[in-house]
């Protein structure tokens, strides 16, 4: 089998991507237990901070998106990590909760920053009839730092004694390290467009009249993001998890699990979704996703929700890698920066709407976060079976090559 899709940026991308997710989710299984026990906060805080967060990287993908289409992107790659790791301190030095929502923020600016140039930079790289295999191997990658991380994390809970704050300082050393990676990434002239010039005219270029978008990206983004605004924030699923009475190792496994899943499942549906049509695979995705929102809002103590978790993996795992090349195959090599930009920060924006509803829901009384829960699977369950049945319907077009 030929390897021609498994290229050097993208192998460096994937490590970059493993080591700060190993240092995102060894701090963020932790964070409501922070924000919640530590910090005191009510739960609705944590729908704030999250949400925020969301929101703040959502705007800054449009805008390096756009950016990067005329300009190197390694630059805008390295100060995304940079900017995640910077978030990571003032998370762990936070002694109250707005301190944890600037650390948040700044966190999920560098993530803005970065996401639609790498994953530019990702399908620059790789033959266009392999997208979906390239994003799904990057997601594996990046997903095995999710297990990682909270590994570390029960270490370090064990090793100090369940000092929460003490094991989030963990999290900047792998932050760095990925921040130093970028520097290995190789960018070509070419991957940027033949007709580029690097001067500063080059700039107005993206604001010709005719919008380099075509139809059909609109339209699937659409879809995606109206799914998203029922997709609220890992950390209130986590936040069910321990209401349900778990220890804080317990939510942290439970939470392994989800990524392990997550991991082992990114690559195969990447690889489907060059074969198959995206819609059905992103719709597979989203029923795994309305089984594991509404089991959790039903189901008590009990085992079920390491099972539930493990079934809420396949959603990320059928949708997030897929989703990116969905989007590359709609649009031309030299906009995939503003495609993935716009694509990427209205889903932000509409995770953002997500965790303030449900976390105000949340505060309304105790059991009140069985409703976000049920509310969403339902809707879940519509927009999967919409996906699937009907997915003829729902463009998959591939932008033909020049």
């Amino acid at each position: 089998m030929r390897r021609d899709w498994l290229t050097r940026n993208l192998v460096i991308l994937t490590l970059v991507s493993l080591t700060q997710d190993a240092a995102s989710e060894l701090l963020y299984p932790l964070l409501p237990l922070f924000v919640t026990g530590v910090l005191a906060a009510p739960p609705v805080v944590l729908g704030l901070v999250e949400g925020s967060a969301e929101a703040a990287a959502g705007i800054s993908k449009y805008v390096a998106g756009r950016w990067s289409d005329g300009r190197a992107r390694r630059p805008f790659v390295t100060a995304g990590y940079g900017l995640a790791a910077l978030g990571k301190v003032l998370v762990a030095a936070a002694f109250a909760w707005p301190i944890v929502l600037l650390g948040r923020v700044v966190d999920r600016l560098g993530k803005g920053v970065r996401s639609a140039p790498r994953d530019a930079l990702i399908a620059a790289s790789v033959p266009r009839e392999h997208y979906g295999r390239a994003f799904g191997f990057h997601r594996t990658g990046d997903t095995l730092g999710a297990v990682v991380g909270p590994l570390i994390a029960l270490a370090g809970l064990s090793l100090l004694n369940g000092n929460v704050r003490a094991v989030m300082w963990w999290a900047v050393i792998p932050a760095l390290l990925s921040t130093l990676l970028t520097f290995l990434v190789v960018e070509k002239r070419s991957q940027r467009g033949a007709d580029e010039v690097p001067d500063a005219p080059t700039v107005v270029q993206p604001a010709l009249p005719k919008s380099p978008l075509p139809p059909e990206f609109w339209r699937v983004t659409l879809i995606l993001v109206g799914i998203a605004v029922v997709n609220f924030p890992d950390a209130l699923l986590l936040l069910r998890v321990s209401e349900l009475g778990f220890t804080t190792t317990q939510v942290v496994l439970a939470y392994v699990v989800y990524n392990l899943v997550y991991t082992l499942g990114s690559y195969p549906a990447g690889a489907w979704s060059d074969r198959l049509p995206r819609p059905l695979v992103y719709g597979v995705g989203l029923l795994a996703f309305a089984a594991a929102y509404a089991g959790l809002g039903l189901v008590g103590h009990s085992g079920w929700v390491f099972v539930l978790l493990a079934v809420y993996g396949v959603f990320p795992a059928f949708t997030d890698g897929v989703g990116k090349a969905w989007i590359s195959s709609l649009v031309t090599d030299e906009h995939r920066g503003r495609a993935q930009g716009v694509f990427q920060s209205l889903t932000n924006g509409a995770v953002f709407v997500a965790g303030l509803w449900a976390g105000l829901t949340w505060t309304l009384g105790p059991g009140a976060g069985v409703v976000p829960l049920l509310v969403s699977g339902v809707l879940g369950l519509v927009a999967g079976l919409v996906l699937v049945i009907g997915r003829h319907r729902v463009t998959g077009a591939v932008v033909p090559l020049a």
